[in-house]
């Protein structure tokens, strides 16, 4: 398996380590309910840097990305914004979940899932010959996600002093660079957060400063519960090659306008564009006790209606919640039957997300 430059770092911190992604990753460093908490509460810090951070050089390497995207990156014109989209296939189906990252008119960087690291890389290099784009697969990159209240406070302490005091000035999807530093204000938990992308030879040394100063060290574990909670999706759950955005409530990636812009998997989508869908996505909110897990079955009626794609237990709510694929004439507040190991157990379609900066954030009706 893999392993990331903090792999004895983890260890030295009684990190229990699993494979994830073909990674060996800390699950957690003794509690997971206790690192949740401190994300939540105060500021926690991710090793991330199984993600792929992926280079992108040219001069038409917005025009590539125009077509490689199903967002367009046309409408972060600024050096400095960023902008969450997906690659299709030509299905329409959904290949990855990525940020893009404009540096110049000439430069761009993505940063992928770690599972879908070399497809994307190989997929992107497949296209970029035609437009004359230089890709640059960046595994000499680390990537540290600052998630919390205090998020802010800490990434000004450890950074150098300049780019602290332009970091903590970001508005969200926006980011600011130094050299090869990247400082983002991007995060998956729910919170206010910041990515620090940063070269394999400053990140140690950064991530021993974020804890000596209190920040905790926190797993793959509680980042799941933080991101279930926050609503988002996981790649390989919520999402994969044979469902669309128009499904998964991510249509709102899909940039129809400008008309004139192709894209892959535009065709296959314009299909299914003002149709009824038959599947849509919701959140489960258990109302009695237990924990629900993912590809559990959802029933109304005594009839079959969708499928949990991530289930878990709310530490910041004290129960059991699920994002689902579910019929479309599934409203909000309806009460569906959850098959629980051949125990049916009862849930109410929320929307999601769940919690958000800390408090319950639901709705339902």
């Amino acid at each position: 398996m893999k392993r990331t430059p903090l792999y004895e770092e983890h260890l030295a911190l009684g990190g229990k380590m699993v494979e994830f992604s073909g990674w060996e990753m800390p699950l957690h460093y003794g509690s997971q309910l206790r690192e949740h908490d401190f994300v939540r509460q105060r500021c926690g810090v991710f090793d991330v840097s199984h993600m792929g951070v992926i280079d992108l050089i040219g001069a038409r390497v917005e025009v590539m990305l125009r077509f490689l995207l199903s967002n367009d990156v046309a409408r972060i014109p600024q050096p400095g914004q960023a902008q969450y989209g997906l690659m299709l296939n030509a299905h329409g189906g959904i290949s990855d979940d990525l940020i893009a990252y404009r540096q110049s008119k000439e430069r761009f960087f993505l940063v992928v899932n770690a599972g879908t690291r070399d497809k994307a890389v190989a997929w992107i290099r497949i296209h970029a010959p035609s437009y004359g784009v230089r890709v640059v697969d960046r595994r000499d990159m680390m990537i540290l996600a600052v998630q919390g209240p205090k998020a802010a406070h800490q990434v000004q302490r450890c950074l150098p002093e300049e780019l602290s005091r332009q970091a903590v000035e970001l508005r969200p999807f926006h980011f600011v660079q130094d050299g090869d530093w990247r400082i983002a204000r991007t995060g998956y938990t729910g919170e206010d957060g910041f990515e620090l992308i940063v070269p394999e030879e400053n990140g140690v040394t950064l991530w021993e400063s974020l804890l000596r100063s209190g920040v905790a060290p926190v797993g793959l574990g509680a980042r799941d519960t933080l991101r279930l909670e926050a609503g988002m999706h996981l790649y390989g759950h919520d999402m994969d090659g044979k469902t669309t955005p128009l499904e998964t409530g991510l249509a709102w990636t899909v940039a129809w306008e400008p008309t004139e812009r192709d894209f892959i998997g535009r065709d296959a989508l314009e299909s299914l564009w003002g149709e009824p869908s038959a599947r849509k996505r919701v959140g489960l909110l258990l109302l009695e006790r237990g924990v629900l897990r993912d590809q559990q079955v959802v029933y109304h009626q005594g009839q079959v209606v969708g499928t949990i794609t991530s289930g878990g237990f709310s530490p910041t709510l004290q129960r059991g919640i699920a994002l689902a694929r579910l019929a479309s004439e599934m409203a909000i507040g309806t009460i569906c039957q959850v098959d629980m190991r051949g125990r049916m157990v009862e849930v109410q379609v929320v929307r999601p997300p769940f919690v958000r900066l800390g408090k319950a954030a639901y709705r339902e009706s």
